[in-house]
């Protein structure tokens, strides 16, 4: 049995039918795959994908041994262990394929929960008791098993698992978890570990050799399961497909064309995405010991009263605001940052967040849990609680509120036709700026906007400008925070601009099914957005 199982980010919008569970929906395989479910009696191969952060977990079992193992998972692990329960298996063994820079795995939460024996590469070094797992090591579950390849390359340690069911061909593996070696359209980025005193070009040298003596010479029907999808920055090129095949990514994978090693290195180390800043702090802390994340939302979900969350800012701590852009424009708490959690919440936050700083929560009502999840999700533990009654609870404190004049693209097109036009700031990924941008605008992403937050003028409108409106909300907070007075953001986005037929310019065609650079801001459960264009 081959099931793949879509784990939605809590605030997903979707609708799903009677037989549908509240929590999973299918995701059916892409490209030219063969393999179907019929194929494989007698092994399970759960994928849960949460599109907030662009991540996919595994849960692999035998459903005659009612053993089954997990492989990469986020920190908030009930799915697995509910699915795993529904199926009448046990959780055995816990898999990180490498040591996850992006999130805050769960293989500690499920040591704990179902004393699963937690298995990592052999060149890991973690303060907690774990299984080294070199090359060829095998975990057997009966008629499934799972067989090590040491695919360094991401990160050092990197691992891959092929999954063999012998039951229906105990020499040729089904498929391979690849965790952050080999994506959909692209390889991990290599770049990660410079502070570590590990240069990009030997990660890309070894990623090379991963791909091309170990990965590309398994059989082309096998199917390939990556740790990551669109959106992830630990690539620049990720489809926003969730399987393929070995066969598959030989044909259409820029990065498994044929060419030398030092092209191939030049190539990889090439435009990658700005590191945000908790990536380091995350690696590390998945090698610690650390609180659950039950143990961290038990001390975080304590409602604060108006007074008591302003004393908090004024002593250093973050005002994060949850709620959508319209909202926060119509009112908002001064130095409050808006990063909608409709979007790329947790990955936003921990890019222009503090992790050392508390941190205060505003929310609309009853998300409060799923805001401060969401940040333990990445490790961000020290949330001191929430505004109780979120913005409705400065209704009569006029003092700490302010509001602001979103653009529509009616009033930014006179406005950029005036005697004195705005400075346009489009903070969207390359990507999405090479596909459609407003003549005149000026390309700022929004991973490095702050970088270059002094080249801006304290004497002219700023618009920003992102696809829908979310990432421009956070952008324009980012600025007034930093005393640029006279920014607002165009509600909508470039969207809404085209959508009223106005004017673009088209550099680049976008890569179909493919996102670059940096999380882009639509609603995270469209796993089929395209690139605006």
């Amino acid at each position: 049995m081959l099931r793949q199982i879509l784990s939605l980010a809590l605030v997903a919008a979707v609708s799903f039918s009677a037989a549908t569970s509240p929590v999973f929906a299918g995701v059916s395989a892409v490209g030219e795959i063969k393999n179907t479910p019929k194929d494989h009696p007698g092994l399970v191969l759960d994928q849960f994908y949460l599109g907030c952060l662009s991540h996919a977990s595994y849960l692999i079992g035998d459903p005659v041994s009612k053993t089954a193992v997990v492989v990469d998972p986020q920190r908030d692990i009930s799915q697995y262990v509910e699915e795993a329960k529904k199926q009448g298996l046990k959780i055995t063994h816990v898999f990180l394929t490498h040591v996850h820079a992006d999130f805050v795995a769960g293989h500690l939460e499920l040591q704990r929960k179902v004393g699963a024996k937690i298995c990592l590469g052999s060149k890991t070094k973690a303060s907690f008791p774990f299984t080294r797992m070199t090359e060829g090591d095998v975990v057997d579950l009966g008629n499934v098993q799972l067989k090590v390849l040491e695919t360094p390359g991401h990160t050092p340690e990197a691992i891959s698992l092929l999954v063999y069911n012998s039951k229906v061909n105990k020499d040729k593996p089904y498929a391979v978890l690849t965790g952050d070696c080999l994506f959909i359209g692209d390889v991990g980025r290599p770049d990660l570990l410079a502070s570590q005193g590990v240069t990009a070009q030997e990660l890309a040298c070894l990623l090379y050799d991963s791909t091309r003596e170990k990965l590309m010479k398994l059989p082309d029907e096998t199917l390939v399961y990556p740790a990551h999808g669109a959106g992830s920055l630990c690539g620049k090129n990720l489809s926003t497909e969730t399987v393929s095949s070995i066969g598959q990514e030989k044909k259409t994978n820029y990065a498994l064309k044929s060419m030398p090693k030092e092209e191939f290195i030049a190539l990889i180390t090439a435009d990658q995405p700005k590191t945000p800043q908790y990536f380091g702090y995350d690696a590390n802390y998945n090698l610690s010991q650390h609180k659950t994340l039950d143990e961290v939302l038990e001390k975080s979900l304590k409602p604060l009263t108006v007074d008591e969350a302003i004393q908090q800012r004024n002593a250093g701590a973050h005002l994060l605001d949850g709620r959508e852009s319209d909202d926060f424009a119509k009112r908002h708490v001064v130095d409050a940052i808006s990063i909608p959690m409709k979007g790329h919440y947790a990955t936003w936050a921990g890019t222009f967040l503090d992790h050392n700083k508390p941190v205060v929560i505003i929310a609309d009502a009853g998300k409060e849990r799923e805001a401060a999840m969401r940040l333990g999700r990445i490790g961000f533990d020290n949330v001191v609680g929430y505004v109780k009654d979120g913005i409705a609870a400065f209704e009569k404190r006029d003092d700490l509120v302010v509001s602001n004049v979103r653009a529509t693209p009616e009033t930014l097109s006179a406005q950029m036709k005036s005697e004195k036009p705005p400075m346009v700031v489009d903070v969207r990924n390359d990507a999405e700026w090479n596909s459609a941008n407003i003549e005149g605008s000026v390309h700022m992403p929004l991973i490095s906007l702050l970088d270059r937050v002094d080249s801006l003028p304290r004497d002219r409108e700023l618009v920003i400008l992102c696809a829908t409106g979310n990432r421009s909300s956070t952008a324009a907070s980012l600025l007034s925070q930093r005393g640029v007075t006279r920014v607002t953001d165009l509600a909508g986005g470039i969207e809404a601009w085209q959508k009223q037929h106005l004017p673009v310019k088209q550099a680049v065609s976008c890569t179909k099914n493919s996102e670059v650079m940096a999380p882009r801001d639509e609603n995270t459960s469209k796993r089929d957005a395209k690139t605006s264009n």
